[in-house]
């Protein structure tokens, strides 16, 4: 029996319900017609059973019914019932006739009839048959799912300790550089909240409006290290700090800003952000010198990412225009409240 150990679940247990009903009707007839009569009479009828069964759930019924040809089902299923209970009338007739009787026996109608009737009842069986295995397979896969979620789960678990260990880490480099150098311990300190953004905020559906600011803020005080010249940077924050929005929405105008709106070189650089609340809707409007670089207008990646986001967001109830003139690039964006 290790081929049936072998096969999937679901399959396994059909074989073994086949199994069982084989047993149970040769059982039931070895007492009263002895082992020959009884194994010929049980493959004929579990052979018998099967055509009818399976052919009406594996392919009269998934090919004909649930296509809307339900006419033609009926007409299939009537001459699946006929020809197989006269089928199997005459094969258990015959073998009785060549193996068994001492006075051969001829096939009436109303024992073609009584076959023909057996079928039918096989044929409601079948409806109960295909209900089980539809309950196993769909508890098979729930199965499934619970096993698959708990370990995503698990997964969730260790990712989260090489993120908590590096945490670990920067506070005690922190520390370390806080006597020493405090100019250093805030810039780790500020590394370590973007970090702990990415890893807790990002993948919330929406995280306050404050906690996006901070983000922001930190983004800006690491991205001024590489500068030579220290940035003018007026951010208005007009709104309140406890309204909700996506992740990383505001992030695209100031990445852009330091990846193509700042000359290191230069003393004059200025960048101005305002995030203010009007109604029912929060704007944010980004401004940048513009210097010799190729800014990230509106067909560049960066904003057709978000563009495309936004869309999945909000639909057409939102606003994004990117314009310039010849010293100043201007992001805006208008986005409705919940």
């Amino acid at each position: 029996m290790n081929f049936i150990k072998n096969m999937p679940t679901l399959t396994r247990l059909q074989w073994v319900i086949w199994i069982a009903v084989f047993f149970i009707i040769f059982f039931s007839i070895l007492p009263v017609d002895g082992f020959n009569h009884a194994s010929i009479f049980t493959v004929i009828s579990v052979a018998f059973y099967l055509l009818v069964i399976y052919g009406n759930i594996k392919f009269l019924y998934p090919r004909f019914y649930e296509k809307g040809h339900r006419v033609q089902y009926v007409i299939y299923v009537v001459l699946l019932l006929v020809i197989g209970g006269v089928a199997r009338g005459f094969l258990i007739m015959y073998s009785y006739n060549t193996f068994f009787a001492s006075h051969p026996e001829k096939m009436t109608f109303s024992m073609m009839l009584n076959f023909v009737v057996a079928g039918f009842m096989t044929y409601l069986l079948s409806f109960i048959f295909r209900i089980a295995l539809a309950y196993f397979e769909i508890k098979q896969q729930s199965e499934k799912i619970l096993v698959q979620k708990s370990q995503a789960e698990l997964n969730l678990l260790k990712s989260q300790v090489q993120p908590h260990f590096l945490f670990n880490t920067l506070n005690n480099i922190y520390y370390e550089a806080y006597v020493d150098s405090p100019r250093t311990a805030k810039l780790v300190e500020q590394l370590s909240n973007i970090m702990r953004y990415f890893v807790d905020e990002s993948p919330k559906d929406e995280v306050s409006v404050n906690t996006e600011i901070q983000f922001l803020e930190n983004y800006i005080a690491l991205e001024k290290i590489r500068i030579r010249h220290e940035i003018d940077i007026n951010f208005i924050q007009d709104c309140s700090p406890h309204l909700q929005i996506p992740p990383m929405l505001l992030m695209t105008f100031v990445e852009n800003i330091f990846k193509h709106g700042i000359d290191k070189a230069s003393i004059d650089n200025k960048i101005e952000l305002a995030l203010v609340q009007q109604g029912r809707y929060l704007t944010f409007e980004t401004k940048n010198r513009i210097f010799n670089q190729k800014t990230d207008a509106a067909g560049g990646f960066g904003i057709q990412n978000l563009r495309k986001r936004l869309d999945l967001l909000y639909g057409n109830k939102f606003e994004l225009t990117i314009s310039n003139t010849e010293e100043m690039f201007t992001a805006f964006l208008k986005i409705p409240l919940a």
